[in-house]
């Protein structure tokens, strides 16, 4: 009794119980899962019965995001991934397809940042950012489309920003790569409508993770009296929001770029 009423507790403090079975069956590869956005959406997608490959550069935290999961219940498998290099993108794809059979729904959510004003900006920065962010994102999905392909049915999930909308100063790099992935978005949900394959975005506003605590209190304070919510976004507001969109309520919305901002742009 004492080892059910563990996984149980364990099962409501991850939010893995419940009726949320709608992707039971289904196989999800979350890439940067082993943190902030990525490890919200791959927690969320196992509460809705997926099982889930996790993907990062440290597999130690993916080990750990791993253990949670299965602990509540779910299913997790491990994969080392550098998304800015194209030999681990093909390496980590071939292995989660030889150990699942299929990847039905993969979320790009793995991204860096190299801020710096325009003027001083180094090329290797610029391109570094964009190698990771949009290069990375779009050589993954052409790695795992044709499982899709085969069964007519999938979800591609690109995790953007509300700053490839509206643009930042001092990130160049970011805000091209991130507007990149907006239309990398709809020419691909153009390209595979038609095989029963879905792909959209999420553009996250200010969300409390690793990135924005390098914010200084008063960058903090000045978003923020830009957020009609007023506050900051969660991870876990992110990964309702992509659970939605890999669901088969969300069948009918391609090349959608969904904004979870708090109101502070609304194209």
């Amino acid at each position: 009794m004492e080892a059910i009423l563990s996984q149980q507790d364990m099962k409501d403090s991850l939010g893995l119980s419940g009726d949320g079975q709608r992707l039971s069956g289904r196989i999800a590869l979350i890439t940067g899962a082993s943190q902030g956005i990525g490890r919200a959406c791959a927690i969320q997608l196992a509460k809705a019965g997926a099982t889930v490959a996790l993907a990062a550069r440290s597999v130690a935290k993916l080990e750990a995001v791993a253990a949670e999961i299965t602990a509540a219940g779910g299913h997790a498998k491990v994969y080392a991934l550098d998304v800015s290099s194209e030999e681990s993108i093909k390496f980590c794809t071939k292995s989660v397809l030889a150990d699942l059979g299929k990847v039905e729904i993969l979320v790009n959510n793995a991204g860096i940042t190299k801020d710096g004003l325009a003027l001083r900006m180094r090329l290797s920065d610029f391109e570094a950012v964009l190698r990771t962010n949009l290069t990375g994102a779009f050589l993954l999905t052409q790695a795992v489309i044709s499982s899709m392909m085969k069964a007519r049915w999938g979800r591609v999930i690109n995790i953007t920003s509300v700053v490839g909308e509206i643009g930042a100063a001092g990130q160049v790099n970011y805000s091209a790569s991130k507007a990149g992935m907006i239309g990398l978005t709809k020419s691909l949900a153009r390209e595979f409508a038609s095989r029963g394959i879905t792909v959209n975005a999420v553009a996250p506003g200010f969300i409390q993770t690793a990135m924005t605590e390098e914010l200084t209190e008063a960058q903090r304070a000045s978003i923020l009296t830009q957020i009609p919510l007023a506050r900051y976004g969660t991870d876990a507001d992110i990964a309702a929001a992509v659970a939605f969109l890999a669901s088969d309520a969300a069948g009918y919305i391609t090349g959608h770029t969904l904004d979870v901002n708090g109101g502070i742009y609304m194209g």
